[in-house]
């Protein structure tokens, strides 16, 4: 005579409420997991402009927090402490720098190693006329002289620059550095406006240079 188990389930808990109950429960951890995505992208976004306008040591979590609309207690749930914001405003940018000179690469006139580094040349001098992005970049070379986090993470982003750069381009190291070297300059004739100015060392500095 075989041995009938007693039933434990709780009372009036049918199969299609336990479906029931897990769909929703899945459904609720969805909401709350976009909600904090969309969360993390406002404060980096927010992050982003406040780091713009006054650098990594003169902006406060504070800041950003009012800013984006949140608390600062929520905040530091999404990044730990400002270092970590701040990386992860350096590693945003660096990808918009990646996806800018992949558009270059897309409309070079040629395979052509020359003609690639041009493209991306071209698309680069462009996205740099986003002043939060230069701006950015130039708040983070100088932060990175002083915070060994930040330094690591200024770089990786340009290790993985160059690399992409030496991948869509298959040009030689030389050039490679002349690319990045015509970037630097940019960023910091740009920034300083001696794209507005006419005057001999002006034309020293911009000559052959791009800008708008």
């Amino acid at each position: 005579m075989g041995l009938t188990l007693p039933d434990r389930r709780a009372p009036g808990l049918d199969g299609s409420k336990c479906e029931w109950f897990i769909t929703h429960m899945t459904d609720v951890r969805t909401r709350r997991l976009s909600t904090a995505e969309e969360r993390r992208a406002t404060v980096l976004r927010t992050a982003i402009s406040a780091f713009a306008a006054r650098g990594y040591y003169g902006t406060t979590t504070t800041e950003v927090a009012k800013s984006a609309g949140i608390s600062q207690a929520y905040v530091y749930r999404l990044f730990p402490d400002k270092e970590a914001l701040f990386v992860a405003v350096v590693e945003h940018v660096g990808a918009v720098i990646r996806e800018c000179l992949a558009e270059g690469v897309a409309k070079a006139a040629s395979a052509e190693p020359a003609a690639v580094l041009d493209a991306m040349g071209e698309a680069y001098a462009r996205l740099i006329t986003d002043r939060e992005v230069l701006m950015v970049l130039m708040h983070a070379t100088c932060a990175a002289s002083g915070e060994p986090v930040i330094r690591e993470a200024v770089q990786r982003m340009y290790a993985r620059l160059v690399e992409y750069v030496r991948a869509a381009s298959g040009a030689d190291d030389a050039p490679i550095q002349h690319f990045f070297a015509t970037g630097f300059l940019c960023n910091a004739t740009v920034s300083i406006g001696a794209v507005e100015i006419d005057a001999p060392w002006t034309r020293t500095l911009l000559a052959g240079i791009r800008h708008y």
